[in-house]
């Protein structure tokens, strides 16, 4: 079947948008029609060769659409119903699954390898980060989808599938933010608003949203933010003033910059935690001396995936969204078709904006 999709040719070239021949579901894999797809900074990071997998590809990992086959041996979901795309599965035997780590799973990515479709001269693509959400339709594993929770529309959905388990995870599962605590968001973007809505949703206080963007401030606050700080050279400073001189119990740096990573830290009270969730390149040194590390007592971890479990974190999540504690739609600042990707590429190189959606049909039930 021919489908409209966004194909990365080759690392550091512009997307473009064209048609792709998708086969078949074969066994064990489901065919799905997206109904919308999240433009996520990890979508660029593929695109720069920040995150290396085969291409050419078609990128997006973020989406949630509707199953329209299932191959061979395929029970776990059926035709019609409404899924949540999984980028990362877990395998559940290797050895970080059998620790109960599945967002470090060892052979997550291995389906990245695979042949998924042939454009029309007959070029061979891979599935970017397993599922290729950047087109009308696509062909995954049937350990890739997860079924859309009951009270979630199905557009909305497609966020629960990085941003709000990446955001809402490295709160609550990495970092572990008690009531009470003082937190501070580093980067407004999807991650960002997701990780400032968990801080508020964990009872945090203040909450400090920080941005190079100043246009950024009402996004952050809507999400949960009690103070909002432009990004300086006294960043740090101005968290400690806002946090009775201490600095914040948490960072949460959503960027992957090592001048934003040294600042969260920085910005941090001795003992504080600060957890990085931002990817960034391999030329990004971050340095700490010995005697400041023994000194200040910080702790300062990464965090992949939200170090979540989709299966088990889907329904609470839904929960969250159903009684109106998580706002999925706020996270949206742009609703965009597909050919509207390498602007969104654009803005999110510039720091504008929140979540880019991309909306395939409109009339989908539940969108």
């Amino acid at each position: 079947m021919v489908v409209r999709a966004a194909v990365l040719p080759s690392v550091g070239s512009p997307l473009e948008i064209t048609r792709i021949d998708l086969p078949e579901p074969g066994p064990g894999q489901v065919r799905v029609r997206l109904a919308a797809a999240g433009v996520c900074h990890s979508d660029l990071s593929l695109s720069n060769g920040t995150m290396r997998v085969p291409v050419p590809a078609v990128l997006g990992h973020e989406g949630a659409g509707t199953v329209v086959a299932v191959g061979e041996g395929v029970t776990r979901v059926a035709p019609g119903d409404g899924v949540v795309l999984n980028w990362a599965p877990s395998c559940g035997t290797c050895h970080h699954c059998g620790l109960g780590e599945v967002w470090l799973c060892a052979d997550a990515l291995t389906g990245v390898g695979r042949v998924h479709a042939v454009t029309e001269d007959g070029t061979e693509l891979h599935p970017g980060l397993n599922v290729a959400a950047f087109a009308e339709e696509t062909v995954v594993a049937a350990n890739c989808v997860l079924p859309v929770p009951d009270g979630v529309p199905l557009t909305d959905a497609a966020l629960l599938g990085c941003a709000v388990l990446t955001g809402y995870g490295a709160v609550h599962h990495s970092a572990r933010v008690r009531e009470g605590e003082s937190v501070a968001v580093f980067g407004v973007g999807g991650v960002g608003l997701a990780a400032l809505q968990a801080a508020r949703i964990a009872g945090a206080g203040p909450v400090v949203a920080v941005d190079v963007s100043e246009e950024k401030e009402a996004l952050a606050r809507a999400a949960g933010a009690t103070e909002f700080v432009l990004a300086s050279g006294t960043t740090a400073r101005e968290i400690r003033g806002l946090t009775g001189g201490q600095g914040a119990d948490v960072a949460v740096e959503c960027v992957g910059r090592a001048d934003t990573i040294r600042t969260a830290w920085d910005s941090t009270r001795r003992g504080g935690r600060t957890t990085v969730v931002g990817i960034g390149g391999k030329d990004q040194q971050v340095s700490f001396n010995a005697l400041e590390i023994f000194h200040w007592g910080r702790t300062l971890s990464g965090c992949v995936y939200g170090n979540s479990s989709p299966a088990e974190d889907l329904p609470v999540l839904a929960e969250h969204v159903r009684e109106g504690r998580l706002d999925l739609s706020a996270l949206v600042t742009d609703r965009i078709g597909l050919e509207d990707i390498p602007t969104a590429f654009d803005n999110m190189r510039a720091g504008k904006g929140g979540r880019a959606l991309v909306v395939f049909d409109p009339s989908t039930p539940g969108a």
